[in-house]
């Protein structure tokens, strides 16, 4: 490796997925290590590189706790890789296992690194109860135990500056209200996306991303293969029977994203490394940009952060998302999505989303980037290449964005 004064291209290598678990489903007994363990080895077997070649792990995680500590690297070991390959772990929450890929990208990039395994991964199932209060007092009577869960959520901005902020869902209902989107206009969008999911998986779409976990079940075949949260016979009507979590509101259980376990991963791998390594590219990364938005409504990121993204390449933002063959931005909420399709001026349903999003094939925090940009790169090359972008809301007022074209 050496640094050198152009930027290398990164090319994306293998990228995979596990089936995307419902919250106390399929993989609720599987750790986040085996998890990722699992999607690594499978990323190493199919590229077939020199795992000795492999520079670094970055992954993305949530919700971690000390049961996992560094999970980059605790992956790394468990997954067999050589004792000398390092590894680290960032949370950029929504964007983490996006940012993953962009940090090892920028490792390649820059010389730093010729080969990085990036991923992200989240058992939502597994997250647990804590107490602040126990180490240095409570030497007898009750004590409060937070949902670190619910917790993330309640606790994702500095409330002395901001005010309290209920949870996610109450940024959602503030984008209702500010765009004026009705309850029947989120439902109408979220059944559209259990039904391109189901579609997906019933044409075979998601065959080639998918790694397959096997689960000891009580009865039937220990494998889990599909994704559990995909409904696809939800219609306008079915979901218009779910009662909304807020009195008078707009979000329901059906229109908003569901909470997950699963992990995904890929190879960066620096261009000029790619004929002496033996591997072949499913794609590159283009540009990519972060930004800020108002934490109460988080939800609108994606508006500012395709923006920025969109003024560096010397245009707008709707010259912008014309120039691409598909958009996939994460459906934290129906509300949330219907929003930012309104920041931006671009309807384009037909390159949105096309397989499903947040909604039908779910949210595992840490893993959703990596998952979004492994079902944009596979369904690109489907349909014979391309360019595409990943986008999406992240909690506590952030938006995160990237650009990918085929190979």
């Amino acid at each position: 490796m050496s640094a050198s004064n152009s930027l290398r291209r990164a090319a994306i290598v293998s990228p995979m997925r596990t089936p995307v678990g419902a919250f106390g489903g399929a993989l609720r007994d599987v750790p986040v290590e085996d998890l990722a363990a699992a999607v690594v080895r499978e990323v190493v077997a199919r590229s077939g590189v020199d795992a000795e070649r492999i520079d670094d792990v970055v992954f993305a995680q949530s919700y971690a706790n000390s049961e996992v500590p560094c999970v980059g690297r605790w992956v790394a070991l468990h997954a067999g890789l050589p004792i000398q390959v390092p590894g680290m772990q960032l949370d950029r929450r929504c964007g983490g296992g996006l940012q993953a890929l962009v940090t090892g990208a920028m490792m390649v990039q820059t010389g730093a690194a010729d080969v990085v395994l990036v991923g992200g991964v989240e058992s939502m199932s597994r997250i647990e109860y804590y107490s602040t209060a126990t180490r240095w007092g409570a030497r007898a009577g009750t004590v409060s135990l937070y949902d670190r869960l619910d917790r993330g959520r309640e606790r994702s901005q500095p409330e002395a500056r901001f005010g309290r902020i209920s949870g996610m869902i109450e940024t959602a209902e503030n984008l209702a209200t500010d765009c004026g989107i009705s309850r029947a206009q989120a439902d109408a969008y979220a059944a559209r996306s259990q039904q391109r999911a189901g579609a997906a998986w019933r044409d075979g779409r998601f065959d080639a991303e998918v790694v397959p976990i096997e689960v000891p079940q009580r009865k039937g075949d220990p494998i889990v293969g599909t994704d559990e949260g995909v409904r696809p016979d939800s219609t306008p009507d079915t979901l218009a029977r779910l009662r909304t979590i807020v009195p008078d509101g707009t979000v329901t259980a059906g229109n908003a994203a569901q909470q997950n376990d699963a992990a995904a991963a890929c190879l960066i791998v620096a261009e000029d490394r790619l004929s002496e390594l033996g591997l072949e590219p499913l794609g590159y990364l283009g540009g990519w940009a972060a930004a800020g938005c108002d934490p109460a409504r988080m939800g609108i990121g994606p508006v500012p952060a395709v923006g920025k993204l969109a003024a560096r390449a010397g245009t707008d933002t709707r010259g912008f998302l014309d120039g691409l063959d598909l958009v996939e931005l994460n459906e934290a909420f129906a509300v949330q999505v219907l929003a930012v399709l309104e920041g931006w001026g671009w309807h384009d349903h037909d390159r949105l989303n096309v397989n499903g999003s947040g909604i039908s094939l779910g949210h595992p925090i840490g893993a959703t980037g990596m998952r979004m940009v492994t079902t944009l790169l596979h369904e690109l090359t489907r349909r014979g290449g391309g360019t595409g972008l990943a986008t999406m809301c992240v909690g506590g007022g952030q938006g995160l964005a990237a650009t990918f074209e085929t190979a």
